[in-house]
């Protein structure tokens, strides 16, 4: 029977895995959601043990759904959800419950950083902007809030490295994640001693890092139990969610750029000059030679699916009766509306914001209300908020140096036609869908190709791939409409830009 490859990406709520002939067909897909817990305002944490047990359920099942899968499964690599801080002790046990990418608590601790070293100076070495979102300043949290874990600490790791350690027994880190600790020198990729002192921490205390393709190790008999593998399966050392996600889009050199919708929204643009930005977000490709930009909204889908949940109840009871999906049945009236939403411009910021604005208490807003508006128009104006965040990032990256021709649109949110089309009038620019869209997941069974030796020449293998199935072209006169509100749009923000901090200060 024909070979298989196996794609695992353990995302903020779920883990998708999927598993790939060698021509990229895909062949099964399952997932397994888990809960994400709020311990207090701006606390995400998790449990890891939920991750693996959503893991070996997801692969148990995608495995069962092809004749022998197990045995035809010629390697594995998992992307994840990023920044994570996870403290293991020397058994390899967790020590405490993981701070997510969306976990804020460090604000005052990432202050702390840039008082010590400046800002210029950590962006200089580590080509980010310090920020809570980082595990540099969550390190500086526990060394301040719980030394005790930081004295028992023996490796950090990230949420792929956790999972690759209940797979094989071996602790390693991809050159992305370790960007993402800002903790080292984005040129060299040297440790800094700096940045180590302040948190109180040492290197060896993070795992070694190797390239994403690479056989980190293989399936141990206890794992193959758990997860239905068989043993010695090869696992690559993986890597973070976005560049799998490009992969799949076919996103692998300047000028083509792949967005990624789901609870939140990530913009992937390709450069190979290692371009960074303060405002975005720098980190190496999965493929050798290539860097990225990345624009990271915290909660676009995010928005849609509190509105869903807290003022979509008619639409949810009719999706159960009908056999129909309530987004769809929200966002239907909403394509009748007119470009503008009648007046009602949204900020997508209902958690704060990451990129470009760093902004962790910035808020959603609905602005232009009256007596006329509908919830049509509500839905409309999410969508449209949403582009014109994905605007906002992808016009900072170009004035970076990035080049961006052609949007590619992948994850749950790019079923949506009338959000395609959104987001192509908004930007100006094409939008187009890859046949299959799994997301990182058809990523990562790329890399797992990669290592066993499947594609000596990738970029040409996704070339032959990555079908492109649809394409929505910007409509000129939208585009020029929706760039008279963006400036609104942008305006708004700045105006309420004090108060957001305001309100903060007198929220209990």
């Amino acid at each position: 029977m024909e070979p298989l490859l196996l794609g695992i990406d353990v995302g903020t709520s779920s883990v998708k895995a999927v598993l790939l002939d060698v021509r990229g067909k895909l062949c099964a897909a399952c997932q397994a959601e888990y809960p994400l817990h709020h311990i207090r305002p701006a606390w995400v944490e998790q449990d890891p043990e939920d991750w693996w047990r959503a893991t070996c359920v997801a692969v148990r099942e995608a495995l069962a759904k092809v004749p022998n899968g197990a045995e035809r499964v010629l390697g594995l690599a998992v992307s994840s959800q990023a920044p994570t801080l996870l403290p293991l002790d020397r058994t390899g046990e967790p020590l405490r419950p993981a701070m997510i990418w969306m976990d804020r608590r460090a604000e005052a601790e990432s202050v702390r950083l840039t008082e010590l070293l400046g800002a210029e100076e950590i962006h200089r070495v580590t080509g980010n902007r310090p920020d809570a979102f980082y595990v540099a300043a969550r390190l500086l949290w526990l060394h301040d809030h719980e030394p005790e874990i930081l004295k028992r600490t023996w490796q950090f790791v990230q949420v792929n490295g956790y999972i690759n350690y209940r797979l094989t027994g071996r602790l390693t880190m991809d050159p992305s994640h370790a960007v993402l600790l800002q903790m080292r020198n984005y040129a060299t990729g040297e440790w800094s001693e700096a940045l180590c002192s302040a948190c109180g921490v040492e290197p060896g205390q993070f795992p070694e890092v190797m390239d994403s393709h690479l056989v980190q190790g293989g399936v141990t008999a206890e794992a193959a139990e758990a997860s239905g593998l068989r043993v010695g399966t090869p696992v690559m050392a993986g890597t973070v969610d976005s560049p799998p996600a490009a992969l799949e889009a076919g996103v692998v050199e300047p000028g083509i750029a792949a967005e990624m919708t789901g609870t939140s929204t990530v913009v992937i643009m390709p450069n190979d000059r290692g371009l960074t930005e303060p405002a975005l977000i720098a980190m190496p490709h999965c493929l050798p030679g290539i860097h990225l930009l990345l624009g990271a909204m915290v909660s676009s889908g995010g928005c849609l699916r509190w509105f869903r949940d807290q003022l979509g109840q008619a639409e949810v009871q009719a999706a159960a009766e009908k056999g129909a999906d309530a987004f769809d049945l929200l966002t239907q009236p909403a394509a009748q509306v007119k470009p503008g939403s009648e007046g009602v411009i949204f900020l997508p910021y209902m958690m704060g914001e990451r990129s470009p604005l760093w902004h962790t208490n910035a808020r959603g807003v609905f602005f232009g209300l009256s007596l006329a508006t509908h919830k049509a128009a509500l839905v409309r104006a999410i969508l449209e908020g949403a582009a014109f965040a994905l605007r906002h990032n992808v016009e900072v990256a170009t004035k970076a140096g990035a080049e961006v021709r052609e949007m590619r649109s992948v994850g749950g949110c790019s079923r949506s036609d009338l959000w395609n089309q959104i987001k192509a009038d908004v930007l100006g620019l094409p939008v187009l869908l890859p046949r299959t869209s799994v997301g990182s997941p058809f990523g990562d069974a790329i890399l797992a190709g990669m290592g066993a030796g499947v594609y000596p020449d990738v970029r040409q293998s996704l070339r032959e791939m990555v079908q492109l199935d649809r394409c929505f072209e910007p409509n000129p006169a939208n585009h020029e409409r929706y760039t008279e509100i963006y400036q609104v749009y942008r305006n708004i923000y700045e105006h309420l830009k004090g108060d957001f901090d305001q309100a903060a200060a007198i929220t209990p």
